[in-house]
């Protein structure tokens, strides 16, 4: 494992380098591995995300403001993040889930992510894992726009659709791969009136539902 790389790109420094070793390790892999890890890190990140977006969008309501932070630390977001790390590299797999695919699995990549932060946390503290959000995310915040995201991709594709009266997406499950605790769906959305097929992946029907209307509205609202 290539733990220097991996703090160079966290800006953080491990004293328990164990710590990070355990936050990357599939629980296909063995024991400690980083379930327990991912469970601390969310609720660390779910934390630092919803003071980020508190001090940063003074004018929204709370539901707005849980709406934002939901679409923030979604599996595909923490896959987005997850993969400008590398993170595929230096997941420890076991021989099963490393030839199904799994370094690439966002479900993995983004649990991993989590871990990492609550390996963060144990280490060094909350300033020390905010710190670490802060940098991990601080362009997804700089750039976030919360007008566009309030509402999730179903109900903007489906109102984007109604405003140009035309008929309302339909999806269905194209496939479901994985153990039952940690399955993986893969939707398809059909927008038969403007001609567009998209495919979306997630932990769940309703998450790969959302993935592919988002794929779907990007589609329809290309230049403009």
């Amino acid at each position: 494992m290539h733990g220097d790389a991996i703090e160079q790109k966290l800006g953080y420094k491990f004293r328990d380098e164990g710590l990070l070793t355990q936050a990357l390790t599939h629980r296909s892999h063995g024991s400690p591995n980083n379930e327990r890890l991912e469970f601390l890190g969310d609720s660390v990140l779910n934390c630092v995300i919803a003071h980020l977006l508190f001090e940063r969008f003074t004018a929204l309501t709370e539901g707005d403001l849980s709406r934002v932070r939901a679409n923030m630390v979604n599996q595909q977001s923490l896959f987005d993040v997850a993969s400008g790390l590398e993170l595929g590299q230096y997941v420890m797999l076991g021989q099963g889930e490393l030839q199904s695919g799994g370094s690439g699995r966002p479900s993995i990549l983004a649990d991993a992510l989590e871990a990492i932060i609550g390996a963060v946390f144990l280490d060094a503290g909350f300033v020390a894992a905010s710190g670490v959000i802060q940098t991990l995310f601080d362009s997804v915040i700089s750039t976030l726009d919360p007008a566009a995201v309030t509402k999730d991709p179903k109900t903007r594709l489906q109102e984007l659709l109604q405003g140009k009266r035309m008929s309302l997406p339909a999806y269905s499950v194209v496939s479901v791969s994985g153990a039952a605790h940690d399955q993986s769906f893969r939707v398809e959305c059909l927008v038969s009136a403007m001609s567009i097929q998209t495919f979306g992946e997630g932990s769940s029907r309703r998450a790969a539902e959302q993935d592919a209307a988002q794929s779907a509205i990007d589609i329809a609202t290309a230049g403009g």
